[in-house]
């Protein structure tokens, strides 16, 4: 999901309704760009923008309209009619109607994260640590939350889920910073769960309670696929409408994610099975996962990349927004452009594996990793606006077509959970790495920019470490899509 299961931030500024006055740092009373800024200036005071507003909102809705076009165009043609059983269509339905509300709460609270947390009043440091607290706790937490689920059940761990960060929703509304810091711990902690127990719940009932065929799976996984994509896009205009068109502020989108994790978790608890997962000690998880991981060299490599590549998502979760905000674009709208960027770049994977060009997913994987370290490049250059833009809408089209390409590669190579494990453990000191790491980022311009070139650099890493793989014994020995194209679940995270 999102970029990178972490929702990132929204504008500093605040909105109290009216339209902008002031300008902020890097951006000249007459709109040009000065540079990449970190700055905040507190934009919205009443009154008229005097910025080129107009050419800052055509050009995300015409990116918005031209990637949904391109889903449309490169979405490869099912390889097989979808299943009419009525009972499992049934099924389905309640497993949809369950899930997706949770997933459009969880993009509710991208586009704005950091603009309210900046009308709270706190410093970029501070609102650097409250971001913190969430990646560190999402982290750490992943490492054991499948037995934590398959031990405490999977239904009750999709309520949980929803209860956290409905919680996590609420406190929002405080102006205390440890409120705000026990709400991002929340949401770490909720989002964890709502990325492991949704789909494991459906996995087992789908197989183990109904006897459904296993290749049906992959119906209801492109059917969460294609809503996602939909809810994401919507929900960046709708945090759009409710915070600034309807000039209710900043912590409007997260009240109107409440409902929805009601919606869900209600739903859920109500027409839900309990399910379990064999009860394993999480240290004995652990060591599987670090066996697993050693076992094979690709898996290490593969590991290595995959972490390099989630630190430098997490970073850019907090900067996106004092990287474009500056320049007038709507934020919403932008995330709007963003998931659609994303859902272009799963489209286009897709289309290279299915097409007939026959490109192996390994090959794939080192040309997003190649095209993520040329949008970080041309984010610490001092871009024009539009440039801008377009490297971050370039990034994410990077992203879209590496999830669905290292997903692939890891379940290929791990054929059960000891490398996922694995990948955890090298995720967990880069990851908290970063979010010890964050509030002290630079916040000037040139500053932004050195962390973005360094950010470049590590995906070049990542790129090296992928391409590592195809310099082991085996080679892509296994890692190759045969004739019968994508298999069910191959693409699933």
């Amino acid at each position: 999901g999102g970029v990178t299961g972490v929702s990132p931030g929204g504008s500093p500024g605040g909105v109290t309704g009216g339209c902008h006055r002031g300008v902020s740092p890097g951006v000249s009373p007459g709109g040009s760009p000065g540079g990449v800024t970190g700055g905040v200036t507190g934009w919205v005071t009443g009154g008229c923008h005097r910025g080129p507003l107009p050419t800052m909102l055509l050009l995300p809705l015409s990116a918005l309209a031209l990637l949904l076009l391109s889903c449309w165009a490169l979405e490869p043609p099912p390889r097989r009619p979808s299943p009419s059983n009525p009972a499992f269509r049934g099924f389905q339905r309640q497993f949809l109607l369950g899930y997706l509300p949770a997933l459009a709460a969880d993009w509710l609270q991208g586009p704005l994260l950091f603009q309210l947390l900046h009308s709270r009043g706190f410093l970029r440091s501070q609102i650097a640590a409250l971001y913190s607290c969430a990646f560190a706790s999402n982290v750490a937490f992943s490492l054991v939350s499948a037995p934590f689920v398959d031990r405490l059940g999977r239904k009750k761990s999709c309520v949980l889920s929803s209860g956290l960060c409905s919680v996590s929703c609420l406190l929002q509304l405080s102006q205390d910073f440890l409120a705000l810091a026990a709400a991002r711990l929340l949401a770490g902690l909720g989002t964890s769960l709502l990325f492991s127990a949704f789909e494991s719940w459906y996995v087992h009932e789908h197989l183990e309670r109904h006897d459904f065929p296993a290749e049906w799976i992959a119906d209801t996984f492109s059917r969460v696929g294609l809503w996602n994509s939909g809810l994401a896009v919507a929900a960046g205009l709708l945090a759009q409408l409710v915070a600034e068109g309807l000039a209710l502020g900043p912590v409007a989108p997260f009240l109107v994610a409440v409902p929805f994790l009601a919606l869900s978790g209600i739903l859920a608890g109500k027409n839900w099975d309990e399910n379990y997962g064999k009860s394993r000690p999480c240290g004995k998880a652990c060591k599987e996962g670090l066996r697993g991981l050693v076992s094979d060299p690709r898996a290490l490599l593969l590991g290595l990349a995959q972490a390099l590549v989630e630190s430098i998502l997490l970073i850019f979760a907090f900067l996106w927004t004092p990287i474009l905000e500056p320049h007038g674009i709507p934020l919403g709208i932008a995330f709007s452009g963003f998931t659609a960027a994303s859902a272009a770049g799963s489209a286009l994977f897709r289309r290279g594996v299915a097409g007939r060009l026959r490109l192996q997913p390994l090959r794939l994987l080192l040309a997003s990793l190649l095209l993520l370290a040329l949008a970080l490049l041309l984010l610490a250059l001092p871009l024009q606006p539009p440039g801008g833009f377009l490297a971050v809408l370039l990034l994410q089209l990077s992203c879209g077509m590496y999830f669905p390409a290292m997903a692939f590669l890891r379940r290929r190579l791990q054929r059960g959970a000891g490398a996922a494990g694995g990948a955890r453990w090298l995720r967990l000191p880069l990851g908290l790495g970063v979010a010890l790491a964050l509030p002290a980022l630079p916040g000037d311009p040139a500053g932004t920019r050195g962390v973005l070139g360094a950010a470049a650099l590590a995906a070049l890493a990542a790129l090296g470490a992928a391409g590592g793989v195809l310099g082991t014994s085996r080679g892509d020995e296994g890692l190759s899509v045969g004739d019968e194209g994508l298999l069910e679940g191959d693409t699933v995270e």
